[in-house]
């Protein structure tokens, strides 16, 4: 009973952490329906839909960033909500991307013209620092112990490796994600959310303690806003160019390449 008590504050502060990140769902997803209702641009409509994604997804990565620092030598609790938060960002923000990545893929493969994908940049990009902005004013109410201001401006680099090896992981987890949003596009709705998230959870798991497998520029640019105004070269290399190599690199795999290589042996089949 004694030590159930003394994990009580550790239990509140956790439930106030969750119930936070559960509000914001609520409450993007209230103003999602708003928006669907009001809006009838569909420049405006992009805009706004991009935005309110990317600041759930920021704003929930910096609360679930914040929990897993909590007890980095027990990992499952921590990517246990990686993968529920995963399921919910999937249910909850269909038809936007909250990564430039997935916009640059988009607009790559000509699913997206090129107007749309610079208005889905810039919401991207306002989101992701609102959401930065925002979680100071949240943390300086010191709503839990963890909850204190001077995290928003310390920069906590989270690279452990060299720069080439730090590139590659960024650039692989790039490839590797956006590769399985791209070919999981014919599986069912539902099965398709546990694959990603579970393909999530797995990059996390296996990058997070060499460069914090972000593969997310404007999720980067949120988390360690800090770092990029001290360190701009390296975080730009790796947080900006490398997920955006392996998106290149997807795309000239399976667009050209392979099929360049299945053309190939046809014909030399044939011959």
């Amino acid at each position: 009973m004694t030590a159930l008590l003394g994990l009580w504050p550790e239990m509140q502060d956790t439930c106030t952490s969750l119930g936070l990140m559960l509000s914001i769902v609520l409450f993007m997803g209230l103003a999602r329906v708003v928006t669907r209702q009001q809006l009838n641009g569909p420049m405006a409509h992009a805009f706004v839909l991009e935005f309110l994604a990317t600041f759930q997804l920021c704003f929930c990565t910096h609360e679930l960033q914040l929990l897993s620092e909590q007890e980095p030598l027990h990992p499952t609790w921590p990517l246990t909500l990686i993968y529920f938060f995963s399921m919910v960002h999937g249910l909850t923000l269909v038809g936007t991307s909250s990564n430039p990545c997935g916009v640059m893929m988009q607009m790559m493969l000509g699913g997206m013209s090129a107007e749309t994908g610079a208005i889905r940049l810039l919401a991207q990009l306002i989101g992701a620092l609102c959401s930065r902005y925002c979680m100071g004013a949240l943390w300086s109410l010191g709503l839990t112990k963890y909850h204190v201001s001077e995290r928003s401006f310390a920069c906590r680099n989270p690279i452990q490796v060299d720069l080439p090896k730090a590139v590659i992981i960024e650039a692989v987890c790039s490839f590797i994600f956006h590769s399985a949003l791209l070919h999981f596009q014919e599986v069912r709705t539902k099965l398709r959310i546990h694959l990603l998230s579970a393909l999530i959870t797995f990059l996390v798991y296996a990058g997070g303690s060499l460069t914090g497998d972000v593969f997310n520029p404007t999720l980067a640019l949120s988390l360690h806003f800090k770092c990029f105004d001290e360190a701009f070269l390296q975080f730009f290399i790796v947080y900006w160019l490398s997920p955006s190599l392996g998106i290149l690199l997807m795309i000239l795999m399976f667009n050209f390449f392979l099929p360049w290589l299945y053309d190939n042996h046809t014909t030399n089949k044939k011959e």
